[in-house]
C-alpha cells in the first residue's frame, strides 16, 4: 500500500500550492507507515522534479509526451488512475485547484474510490477508515467526512497545510502509461493565463472590495494597497456584474473560493453568497461604515468607518 500525489505544474513550473500538497501527502504516508510516490504530467525540468523529494516524495514518475503538453482532463485522469493501480496506491491526493477539481471525480470513478474534496486538515486514520475536515453548505459550516472505501481520493485546499522541507532529491523515472484514443476526444487547444497578477486561488493575501468603492474610478486605492502588501485583488459579485472589475476577480459562492492567510474586505456588506467563498480564510479583516454589516459577525478584526479615510491611512503604515 502506498500514497500517490499528483503534482500540478503551470507551464512547466511548480507553485507553492504543489509543495503544500506534497508535504501533506508525505504526512499522510507517514501516518500509514508507507512511501509516497509523485506523478507529474507534462513538460517539467528533471531538476525541478527531483526537488520534490525535499518535500517528501520518495519517487517521481515523469509522464511526458507531445499529446500531454496541454492539460486534457480525461487523459490525465486515466493516467493518474492507472498509475494508482500499478503501484497499489490506496490514497490519491491532488490539490483542490481548478485542475484538481476536474480530475478528482474522474479519478475516483475510475478507481471506484471514495472522494473528499476541499480538505482543510490532515486526516484521522482508523484502520481502513479515513476522516477529514472540509467545508460544507457552501462554506457556511464545516463537516467531518469519513471515507470507508478501499481506495480514497482527496483534494487539499491551498494554504490549508504548511510547506515542509526536510528531505533530499528524489529519483525521477520516465513513465509512459498508455492513454486510449477515447481520452483525447476533447482537447484543450490553448490556455491564456493572466501573467501580470497574483493568482487568486494561490494567494496568501487578498485585498477585496465591493460597492462601497462607489465606482471603478476609485479602484486604484485597492490596487495600491494590494501592491504594497504583495496581495491579489478580488471583488464581490455586484462589482463584477456592474463591470467595474473582471469576473476573474469575483470571489464568492458563484465565483472563486479562496483560503488565504489574510483576507481584507473593504466596502463589502458580507452577503452569505460572498462569505461562502472566503470562509476558509485564516484571518478576515473587514472595513465598512455600517456597524451592522453581516461581515463583522465572521470577522477576526473589524474597522467601522469611511474606507476612503481608512485605506489611505493603512497604506501609510505598510
Amino acid at each position: 500500500m502506498s500514497v500517490l500525489v499528483y503534482v500540478e505544474n503551470i507551464e512547466g513550473k511548480f507553485k507553492k500550492s504543489t509543495f503544500e500538497v506534497v508535504s501533506y501527502a508525505k504526512e499522510v504516508a507517514n501516518k500509514l507507515g508507507t512511501d509516497l510516490t509523485a506523478i507529474s504530467i507534462g513538460q517539467v525540468d528533471a531538476a525541478a522534479l527531483a526537488e520534490l523529494g525535499k518535500f517528501g516524495a520518495g519517487k517521481v514518475l515523469n509522464v511526458n509526451n507531445d499529446q500531454l503538453k496541454s492539460f486534457v482532463n480525461q487523459a490525465y485522469a486515466s493516467i493518474i488512475a492507472d498509475t494508482a493501480k500499478s503501484i497499489g496506491a490506496k490514497i490519491v491526493i491532488l490539490g483542490n485547484t481548478f485542475t484538481g477539481k476536474g480530475l478528482a471525480p474522474r479519478v475516483a470513478v475510475k478507481l471506484d474510490a471514495g472522494l473528499a474534496d476541499g480538505v482543510l486538515e490532515l486526516p484521522q486514520i482508523d484502520g481502513g477508515k479515513l476522516s477529514v475536515k472540509k467545508g460544507a453548505f457552501s462554506g457556511k459550516a464545516f463537516a467531518t467526512v469519513t471515507l470507508t472505501s478501499d481506495i480514497k481520493v482527496i483534494t487539499v485546499n491551498a494554504n490549508s497545510y504548511k510547506v515542509v522541507e526536510n528531505g533530499s532529491a528524489a529519483p525521477v523515472e520516465d513513465f509512459q502509461p498508455q492513454a486510449s484514443d477515447s481520452d483525447f476526444r476533447t482537447i484543450v487547444k490553448e490556455i491564456v493565463r493572466a501573467t501580470d497578477k497574483i493568482s487568486l486561488p494561490d494567494a496568501e493575501l487578498v485585498v477585496s472590495a465591493g460597492r462601497g468603492l462607489k465606482g471603478p474610478e476609485n479602484w486604484g486605492m485597492i490596487e495600491d494597497l494590494a501592491n504594497l502588501l504583495g496581495a491579489a485583488t478580488a471583488c464581490s459579485k455586484p462589482v463584477s456584474d456592474a463591470g467595474w472589475r473582471p469576473h476573474s476577480e469575483h470571489v464568492g459562492q458563484t465565483g472563486i473560493a479562496v483560503s488565504p492567510n489574510l483576507y481584507i474586505a473593504i466596502g463589502i456588506s458580507g452577503a452569505i453568497q460572498h462569505l461562502a467563498g472566503v470562509s476558509s480564510s485564516k484571518v478576515i479583516v473587514v472595513i465598512n461604515k455600517d456597524p451592522e454589516a453581516p461581515f463583522f459577525k465572521v470577522a477576526d478584526y473589524g474597522i467601522v468607518g469611511d474606507l476612503f479615510e481608512i485605506v489611505p491611512e493603512l497604506e501609510k503604515l505598510v
